[in-house]
C-alpha cells in the first residue's frame, strides 16, 4: 500500500488534470492513476471547444461562463502553452425557419447576459468571406474559443506534479477499497492506492468505475468524427456552425447526426465536423458519417470541394441522457466523487470543473453548487427517457 493521499484522481484527461491542478491549489496531496496514458482517451480525439453559443439556458450555461472565467483569468499566464485562441464562433442560418429559430435563440441569450452579435450579410462577409451565398443571416459570439486539448491536458497535469500531485500511468482500476461503507481507496495492476476522497474522472469508462462501487453513473459513449484537411492558406478564420448544429448537440437521438462545423488551426489545417452516433465503443470507420460530414462543411463551405483530405479521426463523449454533466460526491457510495458526463463540452467546462471539485473536496464552499449535477437523480423518474427541448435553429 502506498503513502495516503488526500484526493485519488481516477483518470488523466483534461478533467482529470483539471481537477489535480486545482486540488493541489487548495493544498491537497493527489495521486492521479491513469489507465493508459495521459491525454489518450477522448481528450486526444476532439477540437478543443470553448463555447458558450451552443449551451441552452441553465446550468451547463452556466457552468461553462464559469469556466471560461477561469481560462481566461486566472490560467491566462499559460495560455500561450496550450494554444488558447478566443476566436470567437458564428452561427450561420440558410433557411427563413432557421433564421427566425436564430433570431429567437439569441434575443433570450442577450437577456441572461450572453454576448450575442446579430449579423446581417455584409457583416457575415467581412468575417468570413469565404461562406455559402445561400447564408441569410448569423450571429458572432466573440465569447467561443478554443485550446489544442492534448496540450490542455498535459500542461495542466504538469503544474499539478509540479506542486505535488504523484501520477501513475498504465494502471486501470480493477477494484475499490472500503472501510465500512466508505470508498477509502483503488487497486490497480501496480498496487493499491488510498486517499480520503476518490474522484472518477474516467469519462466514457466513469461507468466502469462507478459499477465497481456498486452504483450506476448513466454515461455512454457517443461517437463523433472529424475530418482534417491539408494545410490552406486562412480560409476560415472563426469557428463556423450551422444552426441545425445545436439541435444535434441538445438531442439524445441513439441515430446517426450530422450538421457543418468548420474552423481553421494555427497550423494552416481545417476541421471539420461534426457526427453524433450512440452505438457503443464501436470504433468502426463509417463512410456514411464521413460522407455526411464532408458533404454538409461543402454546403457552409464550396471552396471545400476542392480541399484534400488527409485525415480523419474519432471519439467517444460521455453523453448523459439530460445533457448534464455529472459532478460531486455520490451519497450512494461514500468518499466516491464523479466528474464525468460532459458530452462535448468536455474540454471547455474542464478547469470549471475541477475548480469547483478542488475547493469542495477541501471542504470549502464552491463558488458554484454542485447540487444541480446530483448523481442521485438518476434515479428519477423519466431519467432515461429524458431529451433536451430542441429551441434552437
Amino acid at each position: 500500500m502506498s503513502e495516503r493521499a488526500d484526493v485519488i484522481i481516477i483518470g488523466a484527461g483534461i478533467i482529470g488534470a483539471a481537477t489535480a491542478y486545482f486540488a493541489t491549489l487548495q493544498g491537497l496531496s493527489v495521486t492521479v492513476v491513469e489507465r493508459g496514458l495521459p491525454a489518450s482517451g477522448t481528450t486526444s480525439r476532439c477540437e478543443g471547444n470553448i463555447l458558450v453559443s451552443d449551451k441552452e439556458l441553465g446550468p451547463e450555461l452556466e457552468l461553462m461562463r464559469y469556466s471560461l472565467d477561469v481560462w481566461k483569468g486566472e490560467l491566462a499566464e499559460f495560455g500561450h502553452l496550450w494554444e488558447f485562441e478566443a476566436k470567437g464562433g458564428i452561427i450561420v442560418a440558410s433557411r427563413e425557419t432557421s433564421l427566425a429559430s436564430l433570431d429567437r435563440v439569441t434575443t433570450s441569450q442577450r437577456s441572461h447576459g450572453i454576448v450575442a452579435e446579430p449579423l446581417d450579410i455584409p457583416a457575415l462577409r467581412e468575417l468570413e468571406p469565404n461562406v455559402t451565398d445561400r447564408a441569410l443571416g448569423a450571429a458572432f459570439y466573440p465569447e467561443d474559443s478554443q485550446v489544442q486539448p492534448i496540450l490542455a491536458a498535459s500542461h495542466l497535469l504538469r503544474l499539478a506534479r509540479e506542486r505535488g500531485a504523484q501520477l501513475v500511468v498504465n494502471a486501470p482500476v480493477t477494484g475499490l477499497v472500503r472501510e465500512g461503507d466508505r470508498v477509502t481507496g483503488v487497486r490497480t495492476p501496480k498496487g493499491e492506492f488510498s486517499a480520503a476522497h476518490i474522484v472518477n474522472t474516467a469519462g466514457t469508462w466513469a461507468p466502469e468505475i462507478a459499477a465497481l462501487a456498486g452504483v450506476n453513473v448513466p454515461v455512454n459513449p457517443r461517437r463523433g468524427f472529424v475530418l482534417v484537411t491539408e494545410p490552406l492558406p486562412p480560409m476560415v478564420h472563426h469557428k463556423v456552425y450551422a444552426a441545425e448544429y445545436i439541435d444535434n448537440v441538445g438531442s439524445g437521438d441513439a441515430a446517426l447526426q450530422s450538421s457543418p462545423v468548420v474552423e481553421g488551426t494555427p497550423a494552416g489545417t481545417i476541421l471539420i465536423g461534426s457526427s453524433r452516433e450512440r452505438i457503443g465503443f464501436d470504433s468502426t470507420v463509417s463512410t456514411d458519417a464521413l460522407r455526411q460530414i464532408a458533404a454538409n462543411a461543402i454546403e457552409l463551405f464550396p471552396f471545400l470541394e476542392r480541399t484534400r483530405i488527409l485525415r480523419h479521426y474519432h471519439g467517444f463523449r460521455p453523453f448523459c441522457p439530460d445533457h448534464l454533466p455529472v459532478i460531486g460526491h455520490d451519497p450512494r457510495a461514500p468518499g466516491l466523487w464523479h466528474a464525468a458526463g460532459h458530452e462535448g463540452a468536455g474540454i471547455g467546462l474542464s478547469v470549471g470543473t475541477g475548480k469547483l471539485l478542488g475547493q469542495a473536496l477541501a471542504g470549502r464552499e464552491p463558488d458554484m453548487p454542485l447540487t444541480e449535477f446530483r448523481p442521485e437523480r438518476f434515479d428519477e423518474p423519466g431519467f432515461a427517457d429524458h431529451d433536451a427541448t430542441e429551441v434552437h435553429a
